[in-house]
């Protein structure tokens, strides 16, 4: 078909070539055709021999053809408009190409002809521009609604019939103010939520428990009580006898006033009444005991260490190395666990008329930047810890009654607001961006302990603390305050004693209480409590075997053989009499040997003193040898062998000449009674 196309284009081209000069060109154009036709003949005869290669496109022939499409049309329109000459042109094929000079010049510069054996795929423009236009009718023709309803299907497909638009609008508030209604009522019940459905007794001792700590994790509990000892629990440890795993007394004849965690829970802080504060690892093991100052210097700033009995300890809630504590002798120092024998800070507490005062509590911000201390003159007193500590960052002289004891100064998880337990009977609660008075105050909460707690729920909607009772007056309370108004909203009796301690763990939500009556109790909800004391419930208490004991019987056989009679049993004395005997049995020591062997020492010159007494002290002042006879046994050696005196009296004097000895009266008499020379050097009246 397109070959009679040709032959058709040609023969007009002959008939009207005056008149129509554009079909010169295409005749110009085509023999350029028919050359580039031939190269690729020849191209495509090479690529035939390779082999298997991936499939390729000519992209310039891909251009050529659009170029040569598109002015065609353009010749086709021409020729309509100014003559009535019916000329067909069609897409050229594969065989008949048209090479644009740009693309041709693009060829020689880079020096390619083709990208593959296979011709590029042909596409009619034509047709593409046609069907596009199609398209784009028929999209103008349809309603703009349609395609908002496709949105807002597409964002949510609606299951079932539609709602009437009537009963949608009156029904729809209703369901949302219930709706409302409820969640608030949950969020109410889950502000106000307290675990205390079920509860838990760990018995320290028979005295009152005044320091309780749990380690972050809430696995390991640290108890303190005024009988000087410290437990350390393990709720995955222990089963259901509740049973502490260590009991230690690390300061001796102390009570203990304070016992905190690090923020890694490796290491235990202890406060006594003693003046050094010790560090056990989370065994129970002694790691460090900090230095005790001269208590002679006036200045405490130039003593080492604290001079007075500990009030309160804590850890630093960011860095595990470093601790405050607080003491009578009016400082709070902070310590490196590394350089327990020197403290790294001093900072004192004065009265506004510069006076020294006790700082009863202290206390880290959760984020470790400020040292909160509470005063015996009734202030409290904060510095920030990235400043020197001589000037405050906040400070409030009354906020509790002058000479009363602020048992505990708690910050709440938000870091904005601070609970204070004062010996007036109050719990405040501050807000240190107003700090001169306080947002809300409770009344008649009676406190006579120096350690009392009070803290903040972890959802920071309650305030927990404990009441104080004369004994056989009551039972101590936990009582449970709104944070924003400190109004009570719940208490519960706890034990016949005063409520010392409390701690509410924010991990596993349990909530512990030290009692005046020695015991810890755990309250804990099975459902939003996690582990903790449920570990410990959860585990059978193991029974104790009871071995049947079978009393041996003696048995008598006179006749048998020595190896298999028995030995008849001895009465009681008897036995002891003969097992003092032996050496093994009575476990006798050794006696001591006159003479060393086997490593022991002798009794002899067994130590210095001996050896001195008995080889010098006692050692005869006279000796009874002869002089004379001493050198006269070297005589024969020396006239043998003379070696010294002889050689050099050799030509002198030849001949040895010696003295006669010449024998007096006293020693005549010494000679013939023969008595010792000691003896004669005593004198007798």
């Amino acid at each position: 078909m397109e070959e009679d196309d040709l032959d058709e284009m040609r023969r007009m081209r002959g008939q009207k070539s005056s008149h129509h000069p554009e079909l010169d060109k295409v005749a110009e154009k085509e023999k350029r055709i028919k050359s580039l036709q031939k190269g690729e003949k020849d191209s495509n005869e090479a690529s035939k021999t390779d082999s298997k290669k991936a499939r390729s496109f000519d992209v310039s022939t891909m251009m050529t053809e659009a170029v040569h499409t598109a002015r065609t049309m353009e010749k086709q329109t021409t020729l309509d408009s100014t003559a009535n000459i019916d000329v067909k042109v069609s897409p050229l094929s594969d065989d008949e190409t048209l090479e644009d000079p740009e693309i041709t010049a693009m060829k020689e510069s880079f020096g390619f002809t083709e990208f593959g054996k296979k011709s590029a795929k042909t596409f009619d423009v034509t047709t593409m521009f046609e069907q596009a236009c199609t398209t784009a009718r028929r999209l103008r023709q349809q309603p703009a609604t349609s395609s908002v309803q496709n949105d807002e299907d597409d964002e949510e497909e609606i299951i079932g019939p539609a709602i009437p638009a009537d009963l949608h609008s009156s029904v729809q508030p209703q369901t949302e103010s219930k709706e409302r209604r409820d969640s608030e009522s949950d969020k109410e019940v889950d502000d106000y939520f307290m675990p205390i459905s079920y509860e838990v007794t760990l018995n320290h001792g028979l005295k009152t428990v005044t320091a309780l700590a749990l380690d972050p994790a809430g696995a390991r509990v640290a108890t303190g009580c005024v009988d000087y000892s410290v437990k350390f629990w393990d709720f995955a440890g222990m089963d259901s006898s509740l049973n502490a795993f260590r009991t230690l007394q690390p300061c001796e004849c102390h009570p203990i006033r304070s016992v905190d965690f690090s923020a890694t829970g490796d290491n235990a802080l202890i406060c006594s009444g003693n003046a050094q504060a010790k560090i056990l690892d989370r065994n129970g093991h002694e790691i460090a005991e900090c230095v005790k100052g001269d208590q002679y210097i006036t200045d405490m700033r130039n003593t080492k260490g604290h001079v007075s009995s500990l009030n309160c300890g804590w850890w630093h809630p960011r860095n595990k190395g470093e601790f405050l504590t607080c003491s009578d002798d009016c400082t709070l120092r902070i310590w490196n666990v590394n350089t327990p024998t020197q403290q790294k800070h001093v900072i004192k507490c004065k009265t506004q008329q510069g006076r020294k005062t006790v700082p009863t509590a202290c206390a880290y911000s959760l984020d470790g930047r400020l040292v909160t201390a509470a005063c015996q003159d009734g202030s409290i007193v904060m510095w920030d810890t990235r400043k020197t500590f001589v000037n405050t960052t906040h400070m409030n002289r009354n906020c509790h009654a002058n000479g009363s004891t602020t048992s505990c100064v708690r910050w709440s998880y938000d870091g904005i607001s601070l609970a204070s337990r004062g010996g007036d009977d109050t719990v405040k609660l501050w807000d240190i961006r107003q700090f001169k008075s306080p947002t809300a105050e409770a009344k008649d909460l009676e406190n006579f302990y120096s350690t009392t707690d009070c803290v903040f729920s972890p959802n920071d909607k309650l305030v927990v603390t404990g009441t104080s009772v004369r004994k056989g007056d009551g039972q101590g309370k936990l009582v449970f305050l709104d944070r924003d108004t400190l109004t009570k909203v719940n208490e519960i009796d706890i034990c016949e004693g005063s409520v010392v301690k409390v701690n509410w763990h924010p991990r596993i939500n349990q909530i512990l209480v030290g009692g005046g009556d020695g015991t810890v109790r755990v309250f804990f909800d099975t459902e939003k409590s996690h582990n903790g004391a449920k570990l410990s419930m959860s585990k059978v208490r193991k029974k104790i075997k009871q071995i049947s004991a079978l009393s041996s019987l003696n048995i008598i056989t006179p006749h048998s053989l020595p190896l298999y009679r028995q030995k008849r049993q001895k009465m009681p004395h008897k036995e002891l009499i003969s097992s003092r005997g032996d050496a093994i049995k009575s476990r006798k020591p050794d006696m001591p040997l006159t003479q060393g062997k086997g490593g022991r020492v002798g009794a002899t010159c067994s130590t210095l003193s001996s050896y001195i007494s008995r080889n010098i002290a006692l050692k005869k002042s006279v000796d009874d040898t002869n002089p004379r006879e001493d050198i006269l046994r070297h005589a024969k050696e020396a006239s043998t062998n003379p070696y010294w005196v002889s050689p050099a009296y050799s030509s002198t004097q030849p001949k040895l000449l010696l003295a006669e000895r010449v024998h007096s009266d006293d020693e005549d008499a010494e000679v013939d009674t023969g008595t010792p020379a000691w003896k004669k050097l005593k004198t007798t009246k």
